[in-house]
């Protein structure tokens, strides 16, 4: 058992998915290994300073991910080979925000590069539809349409690019990034919002030029990671 893991103090509220976020982080970043027995219950409650209720619905929550396992008179333990069984959805909405965009921007990457190569007619005309619209709620000061129409703006680069795969991937990260953004919106009155970048991505997609694409696709990216 890894005696030295350490964690940070928790928020009074949503004590049980701070407690499974500490200690899935502990999990993917390899300080609790494979095979590994966790802290025993009592040991967990002291480490976060919460009841043991808490605890045990932390613990059963990782259990039903397919992550740990309950041996029966010896304690918890990380499964040997420890495999996410739970809805990607349920992982990203208990990630770190910058954790979810880090990804994202992997997936966006991609998703920009195949869309500026395989994008139709009919791409194209829905994208300007939505980024219109982008535009005129940024006018309005409508921030619920903005944040609507900019994840739409981005959904149908997705689905430019062909691959269901990736569709059903951003489709998934849209709903998290869709809470960061009004989030952002509603807290942060100077947010920028690339507008921009957003009609140069647009024309990138256009002229089928994947590397320009990706640039802007990656400006906007850093630009939101760096408000966050």
């Amino acid at each position: 058992m890894n005696d030295k893991l350490t964690f940070q103090t928790l928020r009074p509220h949503k004590l049980v998915d701070d407690v499974v976020q500490q200690l899935q982080h502990k999990i993917s970043t390899g300080e609790i290994r494979p095979g590994e027995k966790i802290p025993t219950e009592p040991k967990l409650m002291e480490l976060f300073g919460v009841g043991r209720s808490t605890i045990r619905e932390a613990i059963r929550v990782l259990v039903h991910a397919g992550l740990l396992e309950k041996k029966q008179g010896f304690g918890t333990y990380l499964k040997a080979n420890p495999t996410i069984q739970e809805p990607l959805s349920h992982r990203l909405h208990r990630a770190e925000l910058i954790e979810v965009y880090d990804a994202r921007k992997m997936l966006e990457l991609e998703m920009s590069r195949l869309a500026a190569l395989r994008r139709d007619a009919k791409d194209l005309e829905t994208m300007r539809i939505h980024l219109d619209t982008r535009k005129l709620a940024l006018e309005k000061d409508d921030r619920e349409l903005y944040t609507k129409s900019d994840i739409e703006f981005h959904m149908s680069i997705a689905i430019a690019c062909k691959n269901g795969v990736i569709i059903d991937l951003f489709r998934t990260f849209s709903q998290v990034v869709s809470d960061a953004m009004h989030k952002l919106n509603k807290e942060y009155r100077s947010h920028d919002p690339q507008s921009h970048h957003h009609e140069k991505l647009y024309d990138s997609i256009k002229e089928k030029s994947p590397e320009l694409a990706v640039k802007y696709t990656l400006l906007i990216l850093e630009g939101t990671i760096a408000e966050l």
